[in-house]
């Protein structure tokens, strides 16, 4: 049976790998500390360049076209109208505190080549075009059935100062048909199949690269409805919107023989094999695992070792949820179950929480893998977004923003009201293969090159450096949002500036505090010694010399396994 299971993911794996690798958490209102509903994301890919996106807000002249570029390559897909105006968006977050996020599941192979809206240009769209979560879900699923959906399967976090939904979607195929008149071809199956469910008040949700809707009420007009009745997304009582051939076209795929019934969304269009569990599921428990004592009982189903029961798609939690407490979950390695990634061979001497890739490999003739954990070497950026609907929407909304690892970073509260981004984040200073002294994310970088290597002893002194700037900010944050309250109800144009000398000043300290940790961790640890230092200050002699360095002894089981290796290679005689 794990064999079966394993060639099942090697297949899956093989076809979702070119694509990102992502998690992404959803919190509502209920959910929170302080009643603001949240929504997170880890950016996860090996080209993806870690950057604040800006887009100002925009009037387009009638008859002004957009021209949407692919996000995993960036070639041009075609162009579309824009609308009147267009919303400020910073990240992933607009003026009105809409947010968007997403996870790639692959699923079944269903893209199409001649679609113009990609899994990443709808975020942007749905952000730029939409003033609150249901106006967000309408235009990105109008949109899709429009101009066609040109990505693979994908899921979606969106979310407003008042609810989060999450959005489950795949493309339709090729279908190639030739009009008769003017004999051009077009593709019959445009558009996407997908469904969209409000995650209840008081709970929380989670996707990581799978499917996770599974059964949904159908049409019944008062909580459920289908995209033939679309305009009454905005009715408070709808709770689920879905494409209205979602059950007809998986049955004409051969896809599903039931009445409709008892259809899953997931299993239907993205069936579960070893790896969506192993390598996507198990990051979803980890998360859930943080907040709820009973998820053990779902520990077989998220390591693949069996097919159920399956987790459900929220639950609810055992205690209220903070930025922080967000941040905390992203930096994941399975620690303290039986998988941490700290505790076995592959973790070396210094206990690294992470194997390089291939992420699968062989050994005299078998199939071998590593643990795909919610902490990742290749993460671009993370963020968590934070809306209060207490607040006018340039104060309500923060954008907690970090670089490359997640485990290393610290999240940056970025508000919805600044007017611009500080060059240090900017997009253009530096990319993916070109280095710069300025860059946070070169920075960020720096650090967490020099943590791998040895990992035990610099996640301590990186670990208190990132509390301090955590501290640091929760401290500020009710501070800022008083004085830009008072300043709000005189002049909103001098929140605004008030809000982006405060963010950028943030940010631009972070990035140079982060240069002096890169340098201190380099001068601390040189050549695999200890430095003796105090508060940060290494110590020297009365006579100005260096204290002799400390010198940390092997781990027991590293030894253990080095003398297996080598025998008494290394025995001293008597």
């Amino acid at each position: 049976m794990k064999t079966f299971f394993f060639t099942l993911f090697m297949l899956a794996f093989t076809s979702i790998q070119p694509l990102l690798a992502c998690t992404s958490y959803l919190v509502t209102k209920g959910a929170s500390t302080d009643g603001s509903s949240m929504i997170s994301y880890a950016g996860d890919s090996h080209i993806r360049y870690g950057q604040l996106y800006f887009y100002p807000r925009a009037t387009w002249p009638a008859g002004s076209m957009q021209t949407i570029y692919d996000r995993s390559s960036n070639r041009p897909l075609g162009q579309i109208p824009y609308p009147k105006e267009t919303y400020q968006v910073i990240g992933f977050m607009n003026e009105h505190q809409v947010s968007i996020g997403e996870s790639t599941y692959g699923g079944r192979e269903l893209s199409d080549t001649t679609g113009i809206i990609d899994w990443g240009s709808i975020m942007f769209l749905g952000l730029q075009r939409g003033k609150t979560a249901r106006e967000a879900v309408k235009v990105m699923v109008e949109l899709v059935e429009q101009f066609g959906y040109h990505s693979s399967g994908q899921s979606y976090s969106i979310a407003d100062p008042n609810e989060v939904w999450i959005l489950e979607l795949i493309g339709k195929g090729m279908d190639m048909k030739t009009d008769r008149k003017s004999k051009k071809t077009y593709n019959a199956n445009r558009g996407a199949v997908w469904v969209a469910m409000r995650v209840p008040d008081g709970y929380v949700s989670a996707h990581a690269n799978h499917a996770r809707i599974t059964t949904f009420p159908k049409e019944d007009g008062v909580k459920s409805i289908s995209s033939k009745n679309i305009d009454k997304i905005f009715e408070p009582s709808i709770e689920v919107v879905y494409a209205h051939d979602v059950v007809d076209f998986a049955k004409s795929k051969g896809f599903y023989e039931g009445d409709g019934t008892d259809f899953s969304f997931s299993d239907t269009y993205a069936p579960l094999d070893f790896g969506a569990a192993r390598f996507c599921e198990l990051r979803v428990w980890a998360m859930f695992n943080h907040v709820n004592n009973g998820m053990q009982q779902y520990w077989d189903y998220a390591t693949g070792v069996t097919k159920g029961p399956r987790m459900p798609l929220w639950i609810k939690p055992s205690k209220k949820l903070t930025p922080r407490d967000l941040m905390e979950f992203k930096a994941d390695h399975l620690e303290g179950t039986e998988l941490d990634m700290s505790k076995d061979f592959g973790a070396g001497p210094h206990g690294l929480p992470y194997r390089w890739r291939p992420m699968t490999w062989k050994y005299e003739g078998k199939d071998y893998f590593h643990e795909r954990t919610t902490a990742t070497q290749q993460t671009a950026f993370s963020w968590i977004a934070q809306m209060r609907d207490w607040l006018p929407n340039p104060v309500g909304g923060i954008f907690w923003y970090g670089l490359d690892d997640a485990n290393f970073t610290v999240h940056v509260p970025f508000y919805a009201g600044i007017t611009h981004v500080p060059f240090t984040f900017s997009e253009g200073n530096g990319d993916i293969l070109s280095f710069s002294e300025t860059s946070a994310f070169w920075m960020f970088q720096r650090v967490s090159h020099f943590a791998y290597l040895f990992y035990d002893r610099a996640i301590v002194d990186i670990r208190k450096k990132q509390n301090e700037f955590r501290d640091r900010y929760e401290a500020m944050v009710p501070a800022i949002d008083a004085a830009a309250m008072v300043l709000y109800e005189k002049n909103p144009d001098l929140t605004a500036n008030y809000l982006t000398e405060y963010s950028h000043g943030a940010a631009n300290q972070l990035v140079d505090d982060w240069r002096d940790l890169g340098n201190f961790l380099l001068v601390k640890y040189l050549d695999g010694n200890i430095k003796q230092e105090e508060n940060g200050e290494f110590l020297r002699n009365q006579w100005g010399f260096p204290k002799n360095p400390k010198n940390l002894d092997y781990p027991d089981s590293w030894k253990e396994n080095l003398i297996k290796e080598t025998g008494d290679k290394f025995l001293q005689p008597n």
